[in-house]
């Protein structure tokens, strides 16, 4: 018989996204939209990024054309 490890219970680390935006400020935007934030500087948009995924560097990309936040919630509003 042959014994199995367990699969990895951690999670995938998320990509980030971090540029400017087309007023100057800087983005850091999880891929699929789960987290994000304007920041004044890069160094602040990279640390939040670090802190949200992980502290996986490797997952941020810094992208040379102009990112924007969406902030608009799709989900209805329920009373």
């Amino acid at each position: 018989m042959k014994l199995l490890e367990p699969p990895s219970c951690s999670p995938t680390p998320s990509t980030v996204f971090v540029g400017r935006n087309r007023h100057g400020n800087w983005v850091a935007r999880e891929q699929n939209g789960i987290f994000g934030g304007l920041f004044v500087s890069r160094d602040q948009a990279v640390k939040y990024s670090l802190f949200e995924n992980g502290h996986h560097p490797e997952t941020i990309i810094e992208v040379s054309r102009e990112i924007e936040l969406d902030i608009s919630d799709k989900s209805p509003i329920t009373g």
